[in-house]
Order: C-alpha cells, then sequence, then structure tokens
C-alpha cells in the first residue's frame, strides 16, 4: 500500500501522528502540495510563502535522513492526489486535521469527496490542542490538557524509501506573488527549536514585563509565531519545554514570564477552536446584531493610509511600517494598530482584515479573524477598548525611540511633541525639517471625539431588543471565562 501523508500545516517530522501512524503501515509518501489557488487568496502574501518554502526544503531534508525525501507537487490538491492513485494499485492518505479559512474548508471537502468516490481511506488526525466536532465547550480545558500532557513523539526511524521525483519548491514568481521587501526568518524545525531554546533559557526573563512595548518586544518575546502557524514546531513540543524550563528556574519573574507564555499558548489555541465550531466568523460579526454597522461608511483612503503606516498617529505608523518591514509585530501594538481602524477610522473588520493578514508572515486565521472582531467590539461578549494611540506611545514609548526607527521624518522632533506632532506651531516644524501635512500627514481623525462616537454607535445596539438573548447563545458556543485585555492579544 502506497501511504501517502499529506503535509499542510505541519511542516515537521517530529510530534507528527499521521506520519508515525502511516510509517508503521509500510511504504510513505511524504506529501506537500503547493496550490496556486491558495496563494491567490486576499490573505495570503510572498512573505508567507517565502517561510513555507524555507520551512519544505528544511522538512525534505528531515525526511530524506530518515529515508523517504518530501514530494512536492504544484496543482490542485485532487488532481495531485488522483495522480498518485492511478499509479498505485493500493493507496491510504493520511493528515492532520486542519483549523483553517472558508477556503482551506471548501479543499478538504473535494478532497474527501474524492476519497470517498476512489475508496481511499483518509486518516486525519487531531492537531494541537482543536477538538473538531466538538459540540460543548464544557470539559474543552480538560481534554486539552490530556493531549497537551502526553510526550511529543519522536520522528520514526527508517520510513521506506518511495522512488518518487521529489519535485521543485517553485519561487514566488510562479506563483504570481507580488515582490515583498519583508526581511527573511529562517524556517524549519531547527531554527524554531534555537529559538525555542533562547526564550526559555535567556530571552524570556523579562517576556511578562517586556512583551506590550515595541522597545523590547522584539527581543523579549519567542517570536514562534510563525512556526507555530506553519507547523515547524508542534504546540505540544512547545508547552512540554516551556514547562520543563518553568521548574527548572527558580521562582521569581522568570518562572512568572514562562507561566504566563505557557497561558497565552493554551489561548491561543482556545480562538482556533472558535474558529473550528464556527467558520462564519471569518465573514460574519460573531453576534449579527452588528451586521451592517461600519460596512456603509467604508473610507477606502482612510484604509489605505492605515495599511502603508500614513494615518497621522506616529505610533501607530511606526508599528505598521515595522510589520511591512519584519513581518511581525508585537501583540499590544497589534491590538492598537486594529483598535484605530475599527473605533478612529471606522473601518470594518472585513475591509482591513485581508491585507492585514498579508503582512503577518505568522498569520493563522483562527487568531486572526477572532481579534479582529474582539478589537472591533462585534462579539457581544467583549469589552470595548478603543486604544489611545498618543496614550499608548506616551506610556511605551516615552522617549520616541521606536518612532524615530521607523519614522525618520520624525527623527528630529523632540519628545514630547513626537507622540503628538500635529501640535508643533509653523516655526517648531521648521525647526525640525518636519512640515506636518507634507513631510508627515496629519492625523486623519481626531483621536478622542472619534473614539468616543465609535463607543456610542456600538452601545447603541447593545440597547436594541434581543441583543442581550443573542449574546448569551455566543457566550455558549464560544465558552469558558473572557482572558483578561492582556490575554487577548498572543505576542508569543
Amino acid at each position: 500500500m502506497l501511504n501517502v501523508v499529506w503535509f499542510k500545516r505541519d511542516l515537521r517530522a517530529s510530534d507528527h501522528l499521521p506520519l508515525t501512524m502511516a510509517a508503521a503501515e509500510g511504504m510513505v509518501v511524504p506529501l506537500y502540495v503547493i496550490e496556486p489557488e491558495y496563494w491567490a487568496q486576499n490573505t495570503t502574501s510572498a512573505r508567507q510563502w517565502r517561510f513555507v518554502a524555507r520551512a519544505l526544503a528544511a522538512l525534505r531534508t528531515q525526511l530524506a535522513v530518515l529515508g523517504a525525501p518530501l514530494v512536492v507537487r504544484l496543482g490542485n490538491a485532487t488532481d495531485v492526489l488522483e495522480e498518485l492513485r492511478q499509479n498505485s494499485s493500493d493507496m491510504a492518505l493520511w493528515s492532520h486535521e486542519e483549523t483553517g479559512d472558508a477556503w482551506a474548508c471548501a479543499r478538504d471537502r473535494q478532497v474527501r469527496a474524492w476519497a470517498q468516490s476512489n475508496g481511499i481511506p483518509w486518516h486525519e488526525f487531531p492537531n494541537a490542542g482543536v477538538v473538531r466536532k466538538l459540540g460543548s465547550r464544557d470539559g474543552w480545558a480538560q481534554m486539552w490538557d490530556q493531549r497537551m500532557s502526553a510526550p511529543p513523539l519522536q520522528p520514526p526511524p527508517g520510513l521506506l524509501a518511495h522512488g518518487l521525483v521529489p519535485g521543485k519548491i517553485v519561487s514566488e514568481r510562479m506563483l504570481y506573488l507580488n515582490d515583498d521587501p519583508c526581511e527573511e526568518i529562517p524556517a524549519g524545525p531547527t531554527p524554531a527549536g534555537r529559538l525555542l531554546d533562547s526564550f526559555l533559557a535567556t530571552r524570556g526573563a523579562t517576556y511578562q514585563s517586556g512583551r506590550s512595548s515595541p522597545l523590547t518586544a522584539f527581543d523579549v518575546c519567542s517570536r514562534l509565531s510563525p512556526h507555530l502557524a506553519q507547523g515547524t514546531l508542534s504546540t505540544r513540543e512547545a508547552l512540554h519545554k516551556a514547562n520543563a524550563a518553568h521548574d527548572g528556574h527558580p521562582a521569581g519573574d522568570f518562572r512568572e514570564s514562562i507561566k504566563s507564555f505557557t497561558s497565552r499558548i493554551q489561548w491561543r489555541c482556545h480562538f482556533m477552536q472558535n474558529l473550528e465550531d464556527a467558520p462564519e466568523i471569518e465573514t460574519h460579526c460573531m453576534h449579527p446584531g452588528y451586521e451592517g454597522l461600519r460596512e456603509g461608511d467604508h473610507n477606502a483612503a482612510h484604509l489605505e493610509a492605515w495599511l502603508s503606516g500614513r494615518t497621522g498617529f506616529p505610533m501607530v505608523d511606526a508599528s505598521m511600517r515595522a510589520l511591512i518591514a519584519t513581518g511581525w509585530l508585537n501583540a499590544r501594538m497589534r491590538a492598537m494598530c486594529v483598535s484605530v481602524a475599527a473605533y478612529h477610522l471606522w473601518l470594518d473588520w472585513r475591509a482591513f482584515g485581508p491585507g492585514l493578514a498579508q503582512l503577518f508572515t505568522d498569520y493563522e486565521p483562527g487568531i486572526h479573524w477572532n481579534q479582529c472582531q474582539i478589537l472591533s467590539g462585534v462579539t457581544g461578549i467583549d469589552a470595548l477598548n478603543a486604544y489611545d494611540p498618543v496614550q499608548q506611545s506616551q506610556e511605551l514609548d516615552p522617549d520616541g525611540t521606536f518612532l524615530r526607527q521607523w519614522l525618520p521624518e520624525l527623527a528630529q522632533v523632540p519628545a514630547p511633541l513626537i507622540h503628538e506632532p500635529w501640535k508643533l506651531t509653523a516655526l517648531e516644524q521648521k525647526d525640525v525639517g518636519c512640515e506636518i501635512g507634507k513631510d508627515y500627514p496629519a492625523p486623519l481623525v481626531d483621536p478622542l471625539h472619534s473614539a468616543k462616537r465609535a463607543e456610542e454607535k456600538i452601545c447603541a445596539v447593545r440597547k436594541i431588543q434581543g441583543f442581550a438573548e443573542e449574546t448569551q447563545r455566543v457566550l455558549k458556543m464560544h465558552g469558558t471565562p473572557r482572558p483578561s485585555e492582556d490575554e487577548h492579544h498572543l505576542d508569543l
């Protein structure tokens, strides 16, 4: 029998149950399908593909050492699988369950229909702490603990060679992706392991206190999010190593930081479970009472300015430009940027969500769409949180160091005026070489008035008859006590 192990967003050989189970059955064909249709979605980008391509190269090397190099094919998944079926007398398909976006769900339905019509058994296994067909959130935390407590699996030794041509890992140009100046992030199990080890040994010592400020977050956060999103490191591997490090450190700040990190690992699975249980949250407000709230007021110019870091709010613009350049941003700044888009600029989350997703190398649908809705105030079960971009700037970057790094036009503006450069007089603007409205934009909106008006509109919806009853339905579906404000934003 030809045992095809279909890799999707689980690009590793360790702690990979489908690979382990398939290897026990005989000859294994590790397969990855590069799907051009997926890379044409409005949430995908060249920066994401480049990370995946590097991860595939690392996985191919790892599997080759085990005896069966990764086979890469370009095309539609069902077409690729059908070609393999036609060249094999007997075949089985093995994979992890994927909690993805609507496109991935539709593709999996097509593959399931193909497998059933051809009598191909498809063995799917749970991935991370997400439970398929859960039914109720009652007991989910216990199930998560049970899954995560099991020791991670070692790579299966001695895979039987399959003899198929491995195939090329194509460039982004072959996928018609735009050029992207984003810095490269090393990908694969080895870079992921090094990141985790350095975080648990030294970098994470001040994670608890340093993760909120962009001045420190780029160093003190684990930076594992792209690895977890593409599965070069499993959730369970990360958790086990973190728990061991926690127990190995003496009581104090470092242990508390690791505890905070492991809490975020669980919350990550919690939000992914939300999408698994209700795939419609990618396109519909969790609370239907908010449908139509913002859609009619869309401002395309505001969206473009926000995505390019030209809103006139320095901390928002510096954060967005840092994200454009690096593909990563700490959670507090992500939350602030989304909040400003949703409250101050009054943009619908479905309008800004895709463009923002493209900027994240670590785009994870379950995290992304939950956060977009929470920070837009449309879940019905979360507190409203209109971040004040000036206050965030003053609090987290008082001297303007981060602002000057990413906003060179404000380099000569002293603190505290760098946080509110629109307050510079004409003479001061001339002295610092920055004319507001020309060299750096004036704020698109008044920060206080716009936030207040947005909150009033959102609160008005909560007074509509039937709102409270629908809120209870949402709360029951997505269960578990709501996390604190900081827990919402997963700066892994």
